[in-house]
């Protein structure tokens, strides 16, 4: 059985140097054109180098929006647009054709430009702005050299319409893709993503407060993005179309993903609501075509050829993929030669895109779940509060309606007609909350049956599994003690509570390793270090802290100890979560094993620092050195002490770091990004802090202007209306000026 075929075709080298040479061109008519709507757009950067944008229309706000994006980060705008529209091997070569092939299995720009040319004005409007907007910084700034894209066309956003990290194909295995489809089959029904299992968790912290918790009465929110830094810039839209929207926008989007506007804020976490099925598709060759059972009878397979360029040195390549479909989505993967896997999921970026810009109008809680009756966001919950007092939450949002008595967190039959989706629930039968008794809302990427405490969450037992399969998490459990023992809120306490320094995970790791640790007074005389270690260890309170000794033992430790359980899983074992594998991590450990993890975790520090005894601020760090998407990291250079740790010992406030080539110390590359704290009272009132700075221009004042306050915990006031944006400026321009 043949799974695909590809054939090399080469341009000249010598074509392929003048096209990168190549400044990008515009003609005449446009460029008056972008010239005359540049006029009707305002941008005046505060003390804080943040762009506030004001348009005469909405689209002039998002021609602004991507002209601003482009001065602070061209290279990112640039990069989600190759990762999203999937060219990205015509820049890293080879290894990312599989990451090209998954986008065009499930979106290309033939779709994505029938879908632009029947939008409703409005959006197409919107679109247009999107490509003029990026088009007129490229044609106004002829000094940058793209890496690919010299022309941004109105399209484009409609592959990439949620905002979130990767979008809804990101958990599709590259690796898995792969297997089949260049013929590895033994090993293409396993997720062989390995480096998943290791990685920092990513996803995001929202709470909101209702204002019966509150110190001045009015409803409080919480937005705390853990991304990859500098994934997303802060900004707002203004225009006398209604538009008045602050926040968080990833880069090359039109919209405010996480944010505010004067009467209502929402904060997307990443959710684990199932919006998406695998399917085993019997497969039959007759007289060399393929065909897959349904209901009894066969179904031929869709075939494609799908033809990918992709970099090799100074030369282009192709390779074409004969790729397959079924009607329930494309072949990803296989488990045996007649059994294919295929997946189905959500695919409509014209109501993903709509629902993603009409939000950030919203003006309370109805008009905000009346937009969610789009259906459009598959891979997100939603934290909400508004100026009404009602805070809310919502437990992701396209919801395909499914047989129950079907197992859907594995693949299905697809020969059975029973397991096709049978429409999709309405928001009102989403996991939901509005207005709990406990006057809290947490997510932390968690379960939704904890939300807002004993009593006042949902109910697990009134909804089908598949709608929230989430598990709790250490960091969800530390909401809830967080918001549960304080009676009232103010911005302060809120970001107090944002940044509670206990790592609940160590209430479950460390009792187990202090009573296992049962010396004879010989073996305390042999090894006075390991002794000394243990002690500090029991008179640790489990907060984080800059001087914190025990802090860092305790986290080298329990990496220790995780990676050696890690190998013992059983290989058919479905992932665990990370409360689960860390309990089946102290279960399949001895006393002897937790005992001696931690003498190797001291014999590392000591190899590396010269002494075990290393407060954590010295050891976890954060630098800015290149502004890079690739970040390079000196311990040679000047970096600052963070007190906040990984999201996976239960840090609230979150910092992924880990050693690089050339590097003893830890520095953070994931976590706490863009964070803000709301007060929705008859002003606005806000504060907000971003990972180092606005800018990602090394030597301009907004590199990392603000890396002293994001390391500390602390945050800038937001300067949301006019008069004070006005008092706090540091420029006022039009684009191209």
């Amino acid at each position: 059985m043949r799974f695909f075929s590809f054939r090399y075709s080469l341009v000249l080298p010598a074509l392929l140097a003048a096209g990168a040479a190549q400044a990008q061109k515009f003609t005449a008519p446009e460029l008056a054109r972008w010239k005359q709507q540049a006029q009707q757009v305002s941008i005046t950067r505060d003390t804080w180098g943040v762009p506030h944008i004001y348009g005469k229309t909405d689209a002039d706000a998002v021609f602004g929006l991507l002209y601003t994006q482009c001065e602070d980060d061209f290279e990112r705008v640039e990069a989600n647009y190759l990762d999203a529209i999937g060219r990205q091997a015509e820049v890293d070569g080879e290894a990312a054709l599989y990451h090209d092939l998954r986008a065009r299995l499930f979106m290309d720009s033939t779709q994505a430009l029938a879908i632009y040319r029947k939008c409703p004005p409005d959006m197409k409007k919107l679109l247009d702005a999107f490509a003029a907007g990026t088009n007129y910084y490229l044609a106004t700034h002829p000094t940058v050299r793209p890496k690919l894209l010299r022309r941004f066309q109105p399209w484009m956003p409609l592959m990439f319409s949620e905002g979130s990290i990767g979008g809804n194909i990101s958990v599709v295995s590259t690796e898995r893709l792969k297997a089949f489809y260049s013929q590895k089959k033994s090993s293409s029904w396993i997720d062989t993503d390995f480096e998943k299992k290791d990685r920092e968790p990513t996803g995001s912290n929202g709470f909101a407060i209702a204002p019966a918790k509150t110190a001045n009465g009015h409803a409080l929110l919480l937005i705390n993005p853990h991304t990859s830094f500098y994934f997303r810039s802060e900004v707002q839209m203004v225009s006398q179309q209604g538009l008045n929207a602050y926040g968080a926008v990833t880069w090359g989007q039109f919209f405010v993903y996480q944010g505010f506007n004067e009467h209502c804020g929402w904060m997307h976490t990443s959710s684990q609501a199932d919006s998406m099925d695998e399917y085993l598709e019997a497969i039959e060759k007759k007289n060399g075509a393929f065909f897959y059972k349904y209901g009894g009878k066969l179904r031929p397979v869709q075939v494609e050829k799908v033809s990918l360029p992709y970099r090799d040195g100074d030369r282009m390549l192709r390779r074409e993929f004969t790729v397959y479909r079924t009607h329930h989505g494309p072949i990803v993967g296989q488990k045996t030669d007649q059994q294919w896997v295929a997946v189905r999921m959500m695919n409509e970026p014209l109501a993903a895109l709509q629902q993603s810009y009409v939000r950030t109008k919203a003006t309370g809680y109805a008009g905000f779940q009346e937009v969610m009756k789009l259906n459009g966001n598959a891979s997100n919950n939603t934290v909400f509060a508004d100026s009404k007092g009602s805070i809310a939450y919502w437990h992701g949002n396209f919801m395909p309606r499914r047989d129950p008595n079907f197992d859907w967190s594995q693949p299905v039959d697809g020969s059975n007609p029973a397991t096709e989706w049978k429409g999709f629930h309405g928001v009102n039968e989403l996991v939901q909350v509005h207005n709990p008794a406990s006057g809290f809302i947490q997510n932390c990427n968690s379960t939704p049956y904890t939300v807002s405490g004993p009593g006042s969450s949902p109910v697990a037992a009134k909804y089908p599994k598949y709608m929230a399969p989430d598990a709790e998490n250490y960091r969800g459990l530390n909401a809830v003690r967080v918001l549960s023992r304080k009676a009232v809120f103010s911005l302060d306490t809120l970001i107090a509570a944002a940044d509670d320094p206990h790592l609940t995970a160590f209430d479950d790791m460390l009792p187990p390793l202090l009573t296992a640790y049962q010396p004879t007074s010989a073996e305390k005389a042999a090894a006075p270090a390991l002794d000394e270690a243990v002690q500090v260890l029991r008179a640790w309170n489990h907060n984080y802290s800059k001087t914190s000794v025990a802090q860092t033992v305790a986290i080298y430790w329990a990496e220790r100890l995780l990676a050696k359980a890690r190998a013992r899983v059983p290989a058919a074992q479905p992932q665990l979560d990370y409360i689960s594998f860390t309990k089946f991590a102290l279960a399949d450990t001895s006393p002897a094993e937790k005992v001696a993890a931690l003498t190797e975790a001291l014999d590392d520090l000591t190899r590396d620092f010269g002494t075990w005894k290393m407060p954590w601020g010295d050891v976890n760090r954060f630098q800015r050195l290149t502004g890079k998407v690739q970040e390079t990291y000196d311990d040679v250079k000047a970096s600052l002490p963070v007190a906040f740790t990984s999201s996976a010992w239960g840090s609230l406030a979150a910092f992924g770091a880990r050693t690089y080539p050339g590097t003893k110390k830890r520095y953070g590359n994931v976590g706490n990004s863009f964070v803000a704290v709301v007060e929705f009272g008859p002003r606005i009132t806000a504060r907000s802090v971003v990972t180092g700075g606005q800018s990602s221009r090394p030597g301009t004042p907004h590199f990392t202007d603000q890396s002293d306050l994001y390391a500390n915990g602390r945050f800038k006031e937001v300067r949301f209306y006019p008069e004070d944006v006005k008092a706090h400026a540091e420029k006022t321009y039009r684009p191209g000026e």
